[in-house]
């Protein structure tokens, strides 16, 4: 067994704080989603990818991976989402085992609903306290922590919806 490198005093704040501020932010762009539309942020986020994705459709482990769940998570939350009509799912032709998800004209009018709202809290709660250069030094901290390859692919993508801001990341 290694011997763990335990964190300093500094890097145990840093750590910490940045728990707290992650953990506020999702709170409050949960809460504020659920208010707006009945939505949490992984379920508004799977209505944005769907809405920027080709013919508003992506297949399911596809979606997983853009907005970072388990595929057992994603099955219940395209479930509850397909219930209240705001998602389909259809067979893959190609891949009798594959599914789609399928964003529906009403899971695409409450999105361009909630979304403006959605995208003016995310920019309260974080562009505006970091101005413009706080937001690029953050962006540069970020990728430095990203994963080789896992920059997000639709960064520069529009949907209908002026790029709805994604609240699960």
């Amino acid at each position: 067994m290694e011997n763990p490198a335990w964190l300093d005093d500094g890097e145990q704040r840093v750590w910490r704080s940045f728990l707290r501020v992650n953990a506020r932010i999702y709170d409050e762009l949960e809460r504020d989603l659920r208010g707006r539309g009945g939505l949490g942020l992984i379920e508004y986020g799977i209505l944005v990818h769907l809405s920027e994705a080709p013919g508003r459709r992506m297949r399911m482990r596809a979606l997983a991976d853009s907005v970072i769940v388990s595929k057992s998570r994603l099955s219940h939350q395209i479930a509850r989402l397909e219930r209240d009509g705001l998602v389909g799912k259809e067979e893959c032709t190609d891949d009798r085992r594959g599914l789609w998800a399928v964003l529906t004209d009403e899971g695409a009018r409450l999105l361009a609903e909630v979304a403006p709202g959605h995208a003016a809290r995310v920019r309260a709660l974080m562009f505006d306290r970091l101005g413009p250069l706080g937001t690029a030094e953050l962006e540069g901290l970020l990728a430095a922590l990203e994963p080789d390859g896992d920059a997000p692919a639709a960064a520069g993508r529009r949907s209908g919806v002026q790029r709805a801001t994604v609240g699960d990341g």
